[in-house]
């Protein structure tokens, strides 16, 4: 049976704002992160991660200083972990649906990271999260699950998707 849902598609399509609408309509149910850029007089200067229970922190900065890099941006990574992993392990425990935003190159830096992904995938929880459209072998292993439904954001189904996603979930 599909349980999880990854949202894919171009960088600034929409798929960070899709898991923003669905989130409040899944309640106490959900437990997780999603990323908000950083912007300095229009500029992106980095990415910031919010805990849906209220914690926020660095993701990268194009300031910090740190030797993981993509791209412009240089990833804080012990403040992704000290955010981002207690986040997913308290919501491995207590929630039903666990969201990531995303499962992208910044977060894969993290070994942590992929396996507590790894535990949520096989575990009775169901998972909302972003994905790289372009992954590297350990996203593209987690696209070719059977019991995934990958749905793919794009400007035409970006307004309709947050109502699909939350019919889905409630199907599980």
């Amino acid at each position: 049976m599909k349980k999880h849902i990854l949202l894919t598609g171009k960088p600034g399509v929409g798929k960070t704002t899709i898991i923003k609408k669905v989130v409040p309509l899944l309640g106490s149910d959900a437990g997780g992160f999603y990323t908000e850029e950083i912007g300095i007089m229009d500029r992106r200067m980095g990415f910031r991660i919010v805990t849906l229970d209220g914690k926020d922190g660095i993701l990268a900065h194009v300031d910090c200083n740190s030797n993981y890099k993509v791209g412009k941006y240089r990833v804080n990574l012990d403040s992704f972990e000290n955010i981002a992993i207690p986040t997913l392990e308290s919501a491995m425990k207590d929630k039903k649906i666990i969201v990531i935003d995303e499962i992208g190159k910044m977060e894969l830096f993290s070994t942590k990271f992929r396996e507590l992904v790894n535990n949520i995938l096989n575990s009775g929880k169901l998972l909302l999260c972003v994905i790289k459209e372009n992954g590297d072998v350990f996203a593209e292993s987690i696209k070719m699950r059977d019991d995934v439904i990958i749905l793919t954001v794009n400007y035409e189904n970006r307004d309709s998707l947050p109502e699909k996603v939350l019919d889905v979930l409630k199907k599980r």
